[in-house]
């Protein structure tokens, strides 16, 4: 996979960096992420992901903002504005399926630590924040939207972590989302969330 360093132009080294950076996550872990593994990875010189990275933490930081966009873009493609139980536990099964898909980078989202000055991983999490305070809105119109959107990505993130680390079944796709639907219609019928008319009903494509 490797490139003479020279073949990338100067706007084409921190996409390479990113990929490279991605592909060691999947295979290895973060435990064998570097900017001189990733430098290998990318086939370029040892020096050159210091031109848009400072450090390892600057590039976990990247890697999970990159992380955060297509969650949040997965999540709003199951629903953009989820406010029933059924559609709630729609998202709530795509956030698990999104980490059980991608545990490497996902661990680095929300496990490794990183740059908490860097803009465009703040950016990233403001995103899914938001989207996660918009469900709190909706679902909970008379609730505090910011204590309930803690309550509902701390529950959704709860089952992701559970399954990831073999604590929760996750055998196959359909054990986890059937699990995950059945805890997310528990907390949410609990707790008064609206529900759908009948012609509403029905669960997103898996």
């Amino acid at each position: 996979m490797s490139q003479a360093s020279g073949s990338y132009h100067h706007g084409d080294l921190r996409t390479a960096c990113l990929r490279a950076a991605r592909d060691l996550l999947e295979e290895d872990g973060s435990a064998a992420l570097s900017l001189r593994a990733v430098a290998r990875r990318a086939g370029v010189s040892t020096g050159a992901p210091y031109r848009h990275y400072a450090d390892r933490e600057a590039l976990l930081s990247a890697v999970a903002a990159e992380g955060y966009r297509e969650l949040t873009e997965q999540l709003a493609s199951v629903h953009p504005s989820p406010a029933t139980p059924d559609e709630l536990a729609d998202v709530a099964v795509a956030y698990v399926r999104f980490a059980l898909r991608h545990p490497a980078l996902f661990r680095v989202m929300f496990a490794e630590p990183c740059d908490p000055a860097n803009e465009e991983r703040a950016n990233a999490t403001a995103a899914i924040k938001e989207y996660v305070r918009g469900i709190a809105r909706a679902a909970f119109p008379h609730g505090d939207p910011e204590a309930l959107s803690t309550m509902v990505w701390a529950l959704v993130h709860g089952l992701a972590f559970l399954h990831l680390d073999g604590k929760l079944d996750a055998s196959t796709p359909e054990v986890v989302a059937e699990h995950v639907r059945t805890t997310a219609h528990a907390l949410f019928t609990a707790t008064g969330a609206p529900q759908a008319a009948p012609a509403q009903l029905g669960h997103a494509a898996d």
